[in-house]
């Protein structure tokens, strides 16, 4: 099978393709309001069809919460490579509404400074990014008849609600779903200009806890010196999790964490990340992370603690003279290599606990953490890929880190034992979760072509 009639029918169609996108795009898919429970289904429903139009063995499948989609397809051969692709199709809540130009779920191409790009709910995140790789699949079958390997498809609708049947559904269909490696791509390019495979994801603990003092709220021209305010012993707790230099104190908490290999260290300086510019966007100066690290390394290969939310007193207007009785804080805490999430929350408590005032008691509100992910690229289609992502864009294929969590590459790796590869077009400007999100033109289109390439190497 030839890759270059595929590449002149995905140029020559993107207009109907991004038509195809628009009626997905049309669809209220937010998967965390009960409101919008039959549009989630109705999403489901049109990728199902969309996949048969292709011949695909697809069908909806129902969860106790929204319906996966899953569709097969046989390849050339029995021993042609098997991949499994991933992608959601539940889009995030729109408000604050009045901030958008349009309305969310009618899509339109906008012309900008930048390019021409796709303005709706979900353009990038995910229902652009999952419709580059079927729109790859479609022009293949259009030309060869067949896809040049076997390929499942699974299309999540719960993703931006907390994914609480994925697990059960990887389980329960563990046998079917298990192929040679997965494809994943809800990520994208490095500095909205390299094409970039994320071979490091970190790892999410939370903790939600709250201290209490005194029994009640105090006055404080009464109580106040001879009764510990809360809020006061809550700062010092959380001003003595980090030292002088921005490295962590907990007890053990870089017992876990690996150093990282020259080769890839060399490869991530050799991206030239502009960290003065990539602060400066958001009105910071200085890197905050451990000193003896680089910027780069400190978003993608170190751990962090950082305060989400704090509160406790009279916060209105005006002015109460409280001592409260308790005071409270978010905490979450970036990981990675074997940093064991149920090790780091122990020591967070441990520390905690110990620096509590006689009399002072801690209640926690929390869930279960994720490990981090390290896909290994040892195997050969990593680098299959990277050459073919190469060939596509202006600038080289990277393999890039990612500072966020993406729970579904570990669970892949947990439950169905492949790794995956992460592969995305989004740009930093996307706006995801944000109003006015958008899609580039370009991203989609290029990565039409790039998830074309990808499917050519994998099987050469």
């Amino acid at each position: 099978m030839t890759l270059d009639p595929v590449l002149f029918r995905i140029d020559a169609n993107m207009p109907e393709a991004i038509e195809r996108l628009f009626d997905l795009l049309r669809i209220k898919s937010i998967s965390t309001d009960p409101a919008f429970d039959a549009d989630v289904e109705a999403a489901a429903d049109w990728l199902v069809k969309d996949l048969q139009s292709l011949g695909i063995a697809a069908e909806k499948r129902m969860t106790t919460g929204h319906p996966m989609v899953v569709g097969h397809v046989d390849g050339p051969s029995e021993d042609s490579p098997h991949i499994l692709f991933y992608g959601h199709y539940d889009v995030q809540p729109v408000d604050p509404l009045e901030l958008w130009d349009r309305d969310p779920f009618d899509p339109a191409l906008e012309d900008t400074d930048a390019g021409q790009v796709i303005r709706a709910r979900g353009a990038s995140d995910d229902k652009g990014q999952l419709m580059t790789f079927v729109e790859a699949c479609r022009a293949w079958i259009a030309e060869h008849g067949a896809l040049p390997c076997k390929i499942t498809f699974l299309f999540e609708g719960e993703e931006e609600s907390g994914s609480p049947s994925l697990v059960p559904f990887l389980q329960e269909n563990a046998e079917e779903l298990s192929c040679d490696i997965a494809l994943i791509c809800d990520t994208g390019l490095f500095e909205s200009a390299v094409p970039a495979i994320t071979t490091m994801l970190r790892g999410l603990l939370g903790e939600d806890f709250t201290i209490t003092g005194p029994s009640r709220d105090l006055h404080s021209g009464m109580y106040g010196g001879i009764a510990m305010n809360p809020i006061r012993v809550l700062n010092k707790i959380l001003a003595g999790l980090h030292d002088e230099t921005g490295a962590v104190t907990l007890d053990g908490f870089y017992d876990d964490v690996p150093e990282l290999p020259d080769d890839i260290r060399a490869q991530w300086q050799g991206l030239n990340f502009d960290h003065a510019t990539y602060l400066g966007d958001v009105g910071l100066k200085s890197p905050a992370g451990e000193q003896d690290r680089t910027p780069l390394e400190q978003i993608w290969s170190r751990p962090t603690c950082d305060v989400n939310g704090i509160w406790g007193g009279y916060t209105g207007d005006g002015f109460k003279t409280v001592l409260p009785s308790q005071a409270s804080a978010k905490l979450s805490f970036r990981l990675v290599g074997q940093q064991d999430p149920d090790k780091i929350r122990a020591a967070f408590r441990s520390y905690l606990e110990s620096n509590l005032p006689e009399g002072f008691t801690v209640e926690y509100r929390t869930e279960k953490g994720s490990g981090a992910s390290h896909m290994s690229i040892d195997d050969p289609a990593f680098e299959k890929a990277r050459s073919a992502l190469s060939d596509e864009w202006p600038r080289p294929a990277a393999y890039v880190g990612c500072g966020g969590s993406i729970p579904i590459a570990g669970y892949f790796k947990e439950i169905l034992d492949m790794d995956s590869m992460l592969i995305g077009f989004g740009r930093d400007d996307d706006q995801i979760h944000s109003p006015n999100e958008k899609y580039d033109v370009e991203s989609f289109h290029k990565g039409t072509r790039s998830w074309a390439r990808i499917l050519e190497a994998l099987t050469r």
